[in-house]
C-alpha cells in the first residue's frame, strides 16, 4: 500500500472537510500558480507555511517529501541564469549569468515549493479515501474516483506481480543488460504484467458482483456542516483573492 504518512493527526486541518480542503487546494494553489509577482510568491509561500504548521507536520518530514522537487529546482538553477536574456550579472569566459534568469529561477522556486506545501498541507493529510469520498461530494464522476481508489488499492500489488515476475526470469539466468535480448524480455514482462492485471481485475470484479457491488462506494465517515469549515474555505478565497487584487495593482 502506498505510505499514509500525514493522514493521522488531531490537528485544525486533520479535522476539516475533505471537500473543503480539496476546494481550498485548488484555489491557493492556482492563485499561486498564475502569480508573476516574485514578492507576491513570498506571500503565497508564507500562507503554506502556515497551513503546514496548522496541520502540525513535521518540517523535516516535509523536506523530505520535497526532495525530489529540489532535484528538479538545480536543474532549473543551472540551465535558467545561464540561457535566459538580459542584464548580465556576472560573466565568465563565455558564460554570463542574467538577472532575469535568476529572477525567473526564484519564482519557479518559490511557487513550486508552494504548492507542493499546499498540497502536502490539505491534501496529503487525509487518506485517499477520505479523498476519493471529498471528489465524489464535489460531483466528480464515479468512474475517475473508482480509478483513483482502485489504482491506489492494487498498484502494489502489480508491483508485487512485476517482482515475482523478474524474480523467475532471473532464476532463468536473464541478465539486464543493454542488449536486444534485454529489450525484448523487459517487453516480454511488460505483457505478461498487463495480462494478468486483466485477468486479476476480472476476478476483483466478479468478487464484488458476488458481494453485492452497485456501482457505488459507501464510506464510514460522515462530516456534519460545520462552521469552521465555511470560515477556513472563505479565509483562503479572501486570501488569495486579496493576492490576485494587489498584484493587479501592483502592475
Amino acid at each position: 500500500m502506498i505510505e499514509e504518512k500525514f493522514a493521522s493527526g488531531r490537528s485544525f486541518i486533520h479535522q476539516l472537510d475533505p471537500k473543503i480542503r480539496i476546494i481550498a487546494s485548488i484555489i491557493l494553489s492556482f492563485a499561486a500558480a498564475l502569480c508573476d509577482n516574485l514578492y507576491i510568491a513570498g506571500f503565497y509561500f508564507i500562507i503554506s507555511s502556515i497551513l503546514i504548521t496548522m496541520a502540525k507536520l513535521k518540517w523535516m518530514d516535509v523536506v523530505n517529501r520535497l526532495k525530489p522537487l529540489f532535484w528538479f529546482l538545480l536543474m532549473i538553477w543551472i540551465i535558467l541564469p545561464l540561457t535566459f536574456d538580459g542584464e548580465t550579472v556576472y560573466q565568465y569566459y563565455g558564460l554570463r549569468i542574467t538577472v532575469s534568469g535568476v529572477i525567473l529561477c526564484c519564482k519557479i522556486t518559490i511557487k513550486s515549493i508552494t504548492i507542493l506545501l499546499i498540497f502536502t498541507a490539505l491534501i496529503a493529510t487525509m487518506t485517499v479515501a477520505s479523498l476519493g469520498n471529498g471528489l465524489h461530494r464535489l460531483y466528480v464522476p464515479d468512474k475517475m474516483v473508482f480509478l483513483l481508489l482502485m489504482s491506489y488499492r492494487y498498484i502494489a500489488v502489480i508491483e508485487e506481480e512485476y517482482k515475482r515476475l523478474l524474480r523467475a526470469a532471473k532464476f532463468r539466468g536473464f541478465n539486464p543488460k543493454t542488449n536486444l535480448h534485454s529489450y525484448k524480455t523487459f517487453a516480454y514482462l511488460a505483457g505478461m504484467l498487463f495480462v494478468r492485471a486483466s485477468l486479476r481485475a476480472q476476478r476483483v470484479h466478479q468478487a464484488m458482483l458476488c458481494r453485492g457491488f452497485n456501482q457505488k462506494f459507501h464510506t464510514l465517515d460522515v462530516y456534519q456542516p460545520n462552521r469552521l469549515n465555511s470560515i477556513f474555505l472563505m479565509g483562503i478565497f479572501a486570501a488569495s483573492l486579496s493576492l490576485v487584487i494587489f498584484e493587479i495593482m501592483w502592475i
